[in-house]
Parts: C-alpha cells; structure tokens; sequence
C-alpha cells in the first residue's frame, strides 16, 4: 500500500528474498513513483521535471496499479478496500506514508509534499515577488533557499528559530545567518499564526497572536506532516497522530507490516516515534520486508538518524541524534560559511553525532562514526 520509494523499496527487497509470488503496489496518486526529495529544490526550481525524479519499479513483474485510494482494511479476510473494490493480500506493507499538515484547509493554501503541489506552487510563484514560508524546519528553509534563488523576496515565520530543533542552536544559527545574508527574512512567532484570506483561495498572509500581520503575494505551508492513517480506522490496529505502531522489525503482526512515514517505530528511551526521512523510509522497507518473509529470524531496524538537507549553497549531512551542545566539538575548519567542516558531539572516537558541513565524507562513513558510540542505543 502505497506508491513511493519506501512501496518499491519494500517490493524489490521480496524479490531479492526469494519471493516469487504476486506483487501489487497500490497508489493514490495518478503517476508512477517518484522520489520527493527534489520538489522543495529542483524540481521547484524548475531544473528537474517528473521524468527526472520517477522511480523505476524493480522488476517488470510487479504489478503497479496508479490512482487507486485504499478506503478500508479488513485483517480478518485479509481485504484492501478501494474506491475500485477489493483487493485481496497474504502478506500486507503498508507504506501510505504522510500527508502535509494544513493549517487552514478552507483557504486552500499551498503546501509541498507531491508532484502536483509543486506544479502549483510553481504557477502561482511564476509572477510573485514576495513569499511567506510558515514553517522553518528543512522543508520550508529549503523552499525559501530555492524562491530566494529565483529573486523572490522570501521570509520565514515560525514558533521557534528555524532549524533549532533539529540541529541545536550552533549549527541552526549559523545556517540563519547564511540564509540572512542572502536576504531571508526571519519572524518568531512563538504562540503561532493563523491564515487569512478569503474562503478557497490561497491565504493572502498571516497573523500573530501577538496582533502582527505578515502579507505576501504565495503563503505557503511547512508545519510538517501527517501520517495517513485514517484508512485504517474500522481495522482494530493500534494507531494514533503519530503513526502506525510497529515493532522493531516493522511488523504490526506476522502478515502484516509497515515503513516509513507511517510507521512508529520503537524509541531508544520509550514509546514509539516515527522518523520521516528519505533514509529511513529505505531501511524500514528492507526490514518491513524480510520481516514478512523471515519472521523473528529477520534482521531488527536500527536507525541511523541519518538526514540530510542543501539550502543556501550549503550541504548539511547529519548521522544521530540531537544531543545537547554542550557535547559539541567544533572542526577548526569551521570558521567560513562555505568551508568543509566536521562537527562532532560527544568523544572524538565514539560520537553521539557527526554533521558533515560541506563535507566530502560519504553518508556510510558518516553513519559507521555514530555506530561506535555505546551511548547509541539500538532498537
């Protein structure tokens, strides 16, 4: 269920297992899959159009049926229902994913997390001067670095500074500055904002609760996301706004499992939590998918909380999780916006965290520094 990279990762992983059956990957959006990395940058940018971000499927003799919206699940016949009818399974991956979370649907405001919210945000941006970006985590950052290249005049407006949640206050400082001295405007709005406009138009600007008003000429919406769950009301899986529960090798029970975005997968201190990233969503299929082939013989998930964002000229590639500054150690060569640099928290030979700033380490080097560190715990 689900047509994205973490539905024709899963797929091509049953087949690498051996699993010679029938596969079907059911997809609500019209077109084949894609990755939708590059619809807040090139793709927005207009340097990359659909063709260049389509996903090939695996093999020729997996079935890929777009523009199909699951409705319901049924475990106790094993049914998919869709708008189509039914679909029967044996062995269920659920990959839906998440939706992005709209602060004010009445206005039809713009958002990204699909090929056609990018064609229209594209459109709309075309003629614009001004821009409004809500929200200041990658997402919006790299849609305000990729409108300010374009000559727009951009700001951001968020809660909190931008980024500081997920990378500390060092290293999100510094990227604001980057961003500032390009000509991003920055607004803290800590108790939020609401859209205004009129009823099923984009929102023409926003409001502070301290009484401000922000205009523009495109508001767009970069609050984050929403796991598509509400399918699987009627079905008796334990579910909640954070997703699909599943245990650490993807399963939510032996014939059925889940990955990526929709997925809340067991936390080092407790409870669950999902992780959206494109990483992430690669990893959890593997495993999802050998769980459903080898049961507790298949290999445990274990996050490399891996991520990585380019804004602004800058290429920030992090391998971790967030840990405090305090344990922060900064590379001398991080004295220049643009200089490479490593920066790592905790000990130098068993980091808790390493960013690579501009840095010519590869993703798997960066994720075997974190993996020696005892005080990441596995899941």
């Amino acid at each position: 269920m689900g047509g994205s990279i973490t539905a024709t990762t899963a797929a091509e992983t049953l087949r690498l297992e051996g699993f010679d059956g029938a596969i079907t990957i059911l997809s609500q959006e019209s077109r084949a899959p894609y990755t939708r990395v590059p619809l807040s940058k090139g793709a927005l940018a207009g340097r990359e159009d659909v063709d260049d971000i389509t996903l090939p499927l695996p093999s020729d003799d997996i079935e890929l049926r777009p523009g199909v919206r699951a409705e319901s699940l049924d475990l106790s016949r094993r049914i998919v229902w869709t708008e189509q009818g039914p679909v029967p399974w044996d062995g269920l991956v659920i990959a839906t994913g998440a939706r992005a979370r709209r602060l004010a649907p009445e206005l039809n405001e713009f958002v990204v997390r699909e090929h056609a919210d990018c064609l229209r945000l594209q459109e709309a941006s075309t003629d614009a001067d001004s821009i409004l970006v809500v929200g200041g985590g990658f997402l919006g950052m790299e849609i305000a670095s990729t409108l300010r290249e374009l000559g727009k005049s951009v700001t951001v407006v968020d809660r909190e500074p931008p980024l500081q949640r997920l990378l500390g206050e060092t290293v999100a400082a510094r990227i604001r500055q980057v961003a500032a001295d390009r000509g991003v405007q920055f607004h803290i709005a800590p108790d939020g904002v609401t859209l205004f406009g009129d009823q099923a138009t984009p929102p023409r600007g926003v409001q502070t609760a301290a009484g401000r008003t922000l205009e523009a000429d495109v508001v767009i919406s970069a609050a984050g996301d929403v796991p598509n769950v509400d399918w699987l009301a009627r079905s008796g899986l334990r579910y909640t706004d954070s997703g699909l529960r599943v245990d650490s090798r993807g399963r939510v029970r032996p014939d059925v499992v889940a990955a990526g975005d929709v997925a809340a997968c067991p936390a080092p201190g407790g409870g669950h939590a999902r992780i959206p990233s494109w990483t992430n969503a690669i990893d959890q299929a593997r495993v999802a998918a050998r769980a459903l082939i080898r049961g507790d013989a298949a290999p445990r998930y274990d996050p490399s909380y891996y991520f990585w964002t380019e804004q602004f000229g800058l290429d920030i590639k992090v391998s971790g999780a967030l840990v405090s500054d305090t344990e922060l150690q900064v590379n001398d060569g991080w004295t220049a916006d643009a200089n490479p640099a490593l920066l790592i928290w905790g000990e130098a030979d068993a980091p808790l965290r390493v960013l690579g700033w501009n840095h010519k380490l590869r993703p798997a080097q960066l994720k075997r520094m974190t993996r020696r560190s005892p005080r990441v715990m596995s899941t």
